[in-house]
This record gives structure tokens, sequence and C-alpha cells, in this order.
């Protein structure tokens, strides 16, 4: 699927056989053209190496556009990583994954599933467009946040997803 943005393309290819939950969450955003208008809004980079981190984008935890959460699904049972380009559903607890989304610059295998820990569940990786996912994370961003998490991680100027949409 490809999602267009202000700053070019990205495309992404779901695992829908491995990870079928997460994937169909997504693609139902997709279908009902929920994430066109929103925006990449958070740039998280490694304090140790700023190129590395990730971005999300989505709906921005905006209620009238979000479906009902999915359950989760962990890398402990999809058997995906947090690798260099990885997409996964933003979530605060596990099974509260609506709209929002992130992709990883570099390995962030921390963000995995391990003993007593969920994880986060990752759906699929960016095929082409990354250097587009670079550009976002180099972006600036306020030296405040909406959490003591997401401090110094919120975009100045969010990227416009202009529309999402699956490729034949």
């Amino acid at each position: 699927m490809k999602l267009a943005t202000s700053l070019g393309a990205i495309v992404i290819q779901l695992d829908t056989a491995r990870a079928p939950l997460s994937s169909a969450n997504f693609l139902k955003y997709v279908d009902d053209k929920r994430f066109d208008g929103t925006t990449f809004y958070r740039a998280a980079r490694n304090p140790g190496d700023p190129t590395k981190g990730l971005v999300q984008g989505g709906i921005d935890h905006f209620v009238p556009k979000a479906f009902n959460p999915v359950a989760h699904e962990p890398t402990s049972k999809t058997g995906l990583s947090h690798i260099d380009g990885t997409v996964s559903m933003a979530r605060n607890a596990p099974g509260s994954a609506m709209g929002d989304f992130f992709v990883t610059v570099g390995p962030m295998t921390y963000l995995d599933a391990k003993d007593g820990r969920p994880g986060y569940a990752a759906f699929g990786k960016v095929v082409a467009g990354m250097p587009v996912i670079h550009k976002i994370l180099s972006l600036p961003t306020f030296p405040g946040g909406f959490s003591k998490e997401t401090k110094g991680q919120i975009l100045r100027k969010p990227v416009t997803i202009v529309s999402a949409r699956r490729m034949p």
C-alpha cells in the first residue's frame, strides 16, 4: 500500500499472513480513507544517534476517526521484529491500538515482545520511501510534549498524509 505524503511517497508491504489482525486493522483505516489528511506528528530520535529512532503518524488519537481497538498481536506470536523500516501499531496498553502507527529507523528490537514485556505489534515494512521517513525523523520538534515519553518528539510542522491507498 502507498502513503502519499507532503514530502513524497512511502510504500508499505503488510505481512497479512503473520500479523493478520494488525494488518486488517491498518487496511480498515486505508479503505475507509481515515488516514487521508492525517499526519506524521512525532519524531522520536535516539539520544545516542539522532539518525535512528521512529516516526509516528495516523489519526493522532482523534477519537471521531477511530475504529474500535484491535487485539494485541505481539512479535513473540508473529515472529516479526522491529528492524529498520518496520511498521508497527502505536498504542498505550496492549489491546488499545487503533489508528496510529510508527516506522522504525534502524533496528529497535527492544520494542519486540520479551519475557514479561508485551512489546509492540509489528505488521509490515517500508519497501520504498525510507528517505522520506529519514527526512521526517530529522525535522524540528517542540521542546515539550504530550507526556514525559514524548518530550522533545512532537514535530513543529507535522507532515501531511495526503492519501493512503492499496496498490494493485
